[in-house]
């Protein structure tokens, strides 16, 4: 929160072409009323796009809907609200996020973990803009700009059967697209600067060695697992220089591995092959030895996480220094259960 206790604006750190480009089209689309769906890998700033479309007019509330959040029986609630006796438990009628939204922008984020029936009730509501709350005979009317954000390949799922093909159409008017970190990786020392400043006040920097790790990081987690990693080094280090031992588990992997493969070549091209005492004396350097892929340590992190909480997905995210959307799409990848 902004000390004044005001959210500062939303901002797209960049100056890359790729992102260039993004910036452009959402100054087009927010000056439109149709609707937008955002394309891109978790972490790539998804919701700060949305939210930037949104500023462009600044009419009515933003309202987040994580669909990946929404789960079992009280999930057509959340969206469309209930009426009082509508099930047990519902001693009192409660609007749901479609109302809060009407007049203002609501965000369907990751709209691909969006169950089948619920997609067609949405685009009812799309078309129609009207929608009837649990439990109640009544219509209701909600108008809002919709936009619309998934790390799924929407129409693969559609052929799959995994996403009605008539939502799709009807979200897939205006198409942002936003690349990786992997390929603009000329704005990380833009975003590295504006972190630092965000969590650090400016008081810290960077060495060059540091930098130049975080250049040659592909970053899986894109934008956030920067973030994390600037935010988790601010915190641990009273500075001002942060150093390249100061760098999350992730990237101190990523050096070991640069280095060993640095090591392997030089030792192939002084000596022709890894045989004999040679190979040996490699594999008994302390920076050669195997190092776990990153996939392997974030299933045990989030394990280790789930074991300590006790199952608590909410404050499991909290100590990976995730969002609940990024924890809940990893348990399925990985088939994890707590």
């Amino acid at each position: 929160m902004h000390p004044l206790g005001v959210d500062p604006p939303p901002v797209l750190v960049g100056r890359s072409p790729r992102i260039r480009q993004v910036q452009q089209l959402i100054q087009k689309a927010g000056k439109t009323q149709s609707p937008v769906l955002i394309l891109g890998e978790t972490g790539t700033g998804k919701e700060v796009a949305a939210r930037l479309i949104h500023s462009v007019r600044n009419r009515g509330p933003f309202v987040p809907i994580d669909c990946s959040a929404l789960a079992g029986p009280l999930l057509e609630s959340e969206l469309f609200g209930h009426a009082r006796g509508a099930f047990t438990g519902a001693v009192a009628a409660k609007r749901g996020l479609v109302e809060a939204a009407s007049g203002g922008t609501a965000f369907f984020d990751e709209i691909g973990e969006l169950p089948l029936e619920l997609q067609a009730k949405l685009l009812r509501l799309i078309q129609q803009k009207e929608y009837r709350p649990v439990g109640s005979l009544e219509l209701k009317r909600a108008d809002f700009r919709l936009i619309a954000a998934t790390n799924r390949d929407l129409a693969k799922e559609v052929e799959r059967g995994r996403f009605r093909a008539d939502l799709y159409f009807r979200l897939n008017v205006v198409t942002l697209r936003l690349p990786p970190l992997r390929e603009r990786k000329e704005d990380i020392p833009e975003l590295a600067a504006h972190f630092l400043a965000k969590y650090g006040g400016g008081r810290h920097s960077l060495t060059r060695e540091c930098l130049d790790a975080m250049l040659s990081y592909d970053w899986p987690g894109n934008v956030r697992e920067l973030e994390n990693a600037i935010e988790r080094m601010v915190a641990l280090n009273s500075g001002p220089l942060l150093h390249a031992a100061d760098l999350p588990t992730g990237l101190q992997n990523h050096l070991a591995a640069r280095r060993a493969g640095q090591a392997t070549m030089t030792a192939v091209a002084a000596g022709g092959s890894l045989v004999g005492p040679q190979r040996s004396s490699l594999q008994e350097h302390p920076s050669l030895r195997p190092v776990p892929s990153l996939t392997e340590m974030e299933k045990e992190a989030i394990r280790r996480a789930l074991e300590f909480t006790k199952g608590d997905r909410v404050m499991a995210a909290h100590l990976l220094g995730i969002g609940r959307t990024t924890l809940y799409r990893k348990l399925k990848e990985y088939r994890i259960s707590d």
